[in-house]
């Protein structure tokens, strides 16, 4: 399936999450769809909260990188987050992370009923694709990094790997998959390739720390 087709759905129960990307619209709003069927449908489920003020909060995780989702759930009042950006919709609020909005350019949400009730979906195209400027988040150019400068490197071994957090003393915390996880190597690739790369690239590191557990070698390109 290509990425702007990916879908799911959301429940009475359940945050909704798919791949999705966006970037700024008019006054700073994101460029998304949501359609008059999918306003109506998230409107109801929203009446059923019994929480007067009740909105959606509608982000990208992992913004950028093939791992990236995106995700509608409930939002409180006074659950937004500094930099958040409100939309008005009809009966009510929808919030949209601010890091995220760059990565939401052409998603749409709707909703088409059917017999067993119905399914929201969320079409996405642009959240897996790095976008980074000067004012971008650390996190998202360390991810456009990896992406692009250190997988590709990592692949020819079948290996990989993510950032699971930046700390707040600015480490990078890196999680390696494939090849890469239980391999002899690693220590090599960590400190000669991934961070010496980061560090060169990324303003502000201070360092990388790896908690992949390389106890289990079965895919290991060096045992």
């Amino acid at each position: 399936m290509s990425q702007d087709q990916s879908t799911d759905t959301v429940n009475d129960d359940a945050t909704a999450t798919v791949d999705t990307p966006v970037t700024a619209g008019a006054a700073g709003l994101p460029n998304v769809n949501i359609t008059e069927s999918a306003q109506e449908y998230l409107a109801g489920l929203l009446e059923k909260q019994n929480c007067e003020g009740i909105a959606i909060r509608m982000f990208v995780s992992s913004p950028g990188t093939p791992q990236a989702e995106t995700c509608i759930a409930y939002s409180r009042p006074g659950e937004e987050k500094d930099g958040d950006v409100k939309m008005q919709l009809n009966g009510f609020d929808a919030w949209f992370e601010g890091r995220s909005v760059p990565y939401l350019d052409d998603a749409k949400v709707d909703y088409s009923p059917d017999r067993m009730g119905g399914q929201l979906t969320i079409r996405a195209p642009n959240s897996k694709m790095p976008k980074i400027n000067d004012d971008s988040p650390i996190e998202d150019i360390i991810n456009y990094v990896l992406v692009n400068e250190v997988n590709p490197g990592l692949a020819s071994h079948g290996g990989n790997v993510s950032l699971v957090e930046v700390t707040s003393d600015n480490f990078a915390v890196l999680k390696f998959g494939g090849g890469c996880q239980g391999c002899s190597a690693v220590d090599m690739t960590l400190k000669g390739g991934v961070e010496k790369t980061l560090m060169e690239k990324v303003p502000g590191l201070q360092g990388v720390k790896d908690i992949t557990d390389h106890t289990d070698s079965s895919q290991a390109y060096y045992s």
